[in-house]
């Protein structure tokens, strides 16, 4: 639950440093700018419409996959709430840097946990599994296509694109084995 609301807060720090986000949040943003919806409700109906796509796949949500849709949603919004828009540059790379950095640390938590994958992750996985594309292939064109789609939505893209997209794997990896729960043997 940790993870959840940690990622949900690094979600909602990106979008107020300005700079750019993640390509998922470019397509929440340009939706949320388009239906009126609230950034975190618009997470929350995308996850659902993933979570669709999860039926012919076969794959099965955990308690963590539920808790994905309902605690990020939420966090998102709230921490949106109370965190204005930065308009100072070094204050905003600040914010978009301390966002990337923690959407690392809330993912290997997230993960490290194993109670289910998020309904993106999910996606991922099982599209993967049952077809000849490796995860990175697979991975990789599901954030080229939402990327487009939420730049033409009118998304925010920029060099904080750049950025998550560059660090956030070898971040995510590189904390994962001190936050993942391990049996003693």
């Amino acid at each position: 639950m940790a993870g959840l609301a940690l990622y949900g807060t690094s979600m909602a720090m990106m979008t107020r440093a300005g700079l750019g986000l993640s390509p998922w949040d470019v397509l929440h943003e340009g939706l949320a700018q388009r239906t009126g919806l609230t950034f975190g409700t618009v997470v929350a109906l995308t996850s659902v419409g993933v979570l669709a796509l999860w039926i012919p796949l076969r794959q099965r949500p955990g308690l963590g996959t539920v808790a994905n849709v309902l605690v990020v949603a939420v966090a998102v919004d709230l921490v949106r709430a109370v965190l204005p828009d930065q308009h100072a540059l070094g204050w905003r790379i600040a914010l978009l840097v301390s966002g990337v950095v923690l959407n690392a640390v809330a993912t290997a938590v997230y993960v490290g946990a194993r109670l289910g994958p998020g309904p993106r992750d999910g996606l991922m996985t099982g599209v993967a599994a049952r077809n000849l594309w490796s995860v990175r292939a697979v991975r990789t064109c599901i954030e080229l296509t939402v990327l487009a789609a939420g730049w033409f939505f009118g998304g925010t893209v920029g060099a904080g694109t750049v950025l998550y997209a560059l660090a956030i794997g070898p971040l995510t990896q590189a904390l994962l084995r001190h936050v993942t729960w391990r049996e003693s043997r």
